[in-house]
């Protein structure tokens, strides 16, 4: 494991497994976060409170480079080049970056689509956020956008035009993956279900056998195997967002899923767990209890330099996880 961004609540945790944690942006109110292979020093936080956070020195300093919408809430790096960032806001809007988030450019026409008349988040129902940006591993045009909640929508030219909900798809989205070995497909988890696209999004099936909680938010891909997928959820959101709520991890299996819980906490006062792909050694996993990795997401092993306890301030429903 090289550097590792682990957002919580009110702070980003910046490490590399080993050595102690570095409390970073403590006392923000975090969104998500997000940094890239090619320039692991350089990361993007999304905040509700001070726009989107660029670091480009392992976290040491940050600087303000997006204030948009009243809530910067998803944010990716592109994995065809470093210099390309994607951000997400609240109410719903795209943006991007081709100069390593220095300068941004709206990606308009998102909210002209049919579907937008039905967006809402339900704490909020007068607006609605991009949760979750993913792009094709083959086509940096292929653009995938999670609306939380509403629509998964998708762009076939880097946000010049949007192609609304398919029927079928998930509305209520979390979290989109991809896979390079499996470019026409994107997984989705969302509040209500599980997902599965092999033709670019335009169609959807929903494997749910054996996941006996359908609200779904955390979910990761094997970096080596795209048929090997793992997520979190929870029997609803008042369950999952909360550290005194109880949630649970499952794992596909070959034609099902199955509960994956050996090693980690809970199920009881587990939040909701977000989970990312570890290029070296499988999956990690960040819980209210501490970071967690796993070979093939059956068994997983307490990571970093908290192996005798967690902080009690680390307590707190995680945001994101970013691995370089």
């Amino acid at each position: 494991m090289d550097t590792v961004y682990a957002a919580l609540g009110d702070r980003v945790l910046v490490g590399d497994g080993d050595s102690g944690w570095e409390d970073r942006l403590l006392g923000h109110d975090i969104e998500c976060v997000a940094a890239g292979a090619a320039e692991p020093a350089r990361a993007f936080v999304g905040t509700a409170d001070a726009g989107l956070q660029r670091t480009i020195d392992g976290g040491a300093t940050w600087e303000r480079v997006l204030d948009a919408g009243d809530r910067v809430t998803s944010v990716t790096v592109s994995p065809h080049d470093a210099g390309v960032v994607w951000a997400g806001t609240e109410p719903s809007a795209v943006y991007r970056s081709t100069d390593g988030g220095a300068t941004w450019t709206e990606r308009s026409g998102l909210t002209d689509l049919d579907s937008a008349s039905r967006w809402s988040f339900p704490p909020r129902p007068q607006t609605h956020h991009v949760r979750w940006i993913a792009l094709a591993p083959d086509d940096p045009k292929q653009v995938y956008v999670a609306i939380e909640a509403g629509a998964f929508v998708r762009s076939p030219d880097g946000g010049e035009t949007w192609v609304d909900h398919p029927d079928g798809a998930r509305r209520d989205n979390h979290t989109l993956a991809t896979h390079p070995a499996a470019p026409d497909c994107v997984y989705t988890a969302a509040g209500d279900g599980y997902a599965l696209s092999t033709d670019r999004g335009a169609t959807s099936t929903h494997p749910q056998e054996g996941l006996e909680h359908r609200y779904v938010w955390g979910l990761a891909v094997h970096p080596d195997d795209p048929d090997c997928v793992v997520v979190s959820a929870a029997s609803g959101p008042r369950s999952a967002h909360s550290t005194s709520g109880e949630s649970y991890v499952y794992r596909w299996d070959s034609d099902r899923w199955r509960q994956a819980m050996d090693g980690l906490p809970g199920p009881e006062g587990l939040a909701r767990t977000v989970l990312a792909a570890d290029p070296g050694d499988g999956f990690l996993a960040l819980t209210n209890h501490g970071l967690f990795q796993s070979k093939r997401g059956e068994t997983w092993i307490r990571e970093g330099p908290d192996a005798g306890g967690w902080p009690a301030e680390y307590d707190q429903v995680p945001r994101g996880l970013a691995v370089v």
